[in-house]
């Protein structure tokens, strides 16, 4: 049987240092599994996960971000994501060098082919209660 995972919701300090450093437009702001996250062409290029902040880089910056402390963003154990790195705790205090990241995060995003939107979904007219 599967058990529902318990996730934590994001600190107050961590969603405002997320929404202080996310880039502008194009960059879009969502909501993606109950937390903050941000997209670029339909690419999930930053976000956060409980306690943590997610970026999405290319090699070179993933490898050297991953160097300077970072780690594998798995957001179940043992399945890694391949792109993203858990962001460490200095880089996410020093939101001047966060900009930074979150800025190679969008260039990574932006570098990848857009996603076709998908087509709306149709309502379904709610069924009518049968009268007693």
């Amino acid at each position: 049987m599967l058990r529902a995972m318990a996730w934590k919701k994001s600190p107050a300090a961590l969603v405002e240092t997320f929404d202080a450093v996310v880039p502008a437009p194009p960059a879009e702001r969502r909501q993606m599994f109950g937390y903050p996250a941000a997209f670029v062409n339909g690419h999930l290029f930053m976000s956060l996960f409980q306690d943590h902040l997610v970026l999405r880089l290319d090699e070179g910056p993933r490898q050297a971000l991953l160097a300077s402390g970072g780690r594998p963003f798995e957001p179940m154990k043992g399945r890694p994501m391949k792109e993203y790195v858990l962001a460490p705790d200095t880089l996410v205090g020093d939101r001047a060098a966060l900009k930074k990241w979150a800025q190679k995060a969008l260039a990574y995003g932006q570098s990848l082919p857009p996603k076709p939107k998908k087509p709306a979904k149709k309502k379904v007219p709610a069924k009518k209660k049968k009268a007693r």
